[in-house]
């Protein structure tokens, strides 16, 4: 049985693991990774049994603008719902907000449209990023 939790922090082993299986270079900062999701405005996280599932999480003010980062499901369990249940967890906690925001691969863009998420006119994403999946 697939459990949604948002105050069971995984271990740090635990969200290193999940981060390796998805290819996300912040895999490779594990302190740093682990740090910045204890101080995220919300983490959920996607258990069956206690193996951690999936996870995603905001950053927030609180009153207007929710980001959301990270949304990551285990290979073996993409596909079935569990990303949908993270996703909608954290929308109900930021509902009514001016601004939800995402950035999103091409390959997840379908996913998020079925969110609600649309592309924000002719806006750019801009970054300097550290990692090398992109």
């Amino acid at each position: 049985m697939i459990t949604i939790e948002e105050a069971k922090l995984p271990s740090i082993e635990q969200i290193t693991s999940l981060y390796k299986l998805n290819g996300w270079s912040a895999a490779d900062k594990p302190e740093h990774l682990f740090k910045a999701l204890q101080n995220s405005h919300t983490l959920v996280t996607a258990w069956e049994d206690e193996q951690l599932i999936g996870l995603g999480n905001a950053i927030s003010d609180s009153y207007l603008v929710v980001y959301f980062p990270h949304l990551l499901v285990h290979p073996s369990f993409q596909g079935k719902g569990v990303g949908k249940l993270l996703m909608e967890k954290l929308m109900s906690k930021y509902e009514g907000f001016h601004m939800q925001m995402l950035t999103s691969d091409a390959e997840a863009v379908e996913f998020y449209q079925k969110m609600g998420f649309r592309k924000a006119g002719d806006t750019v994403p801009m970054w300097i990023y550290d990692g090398l999946e992109h």
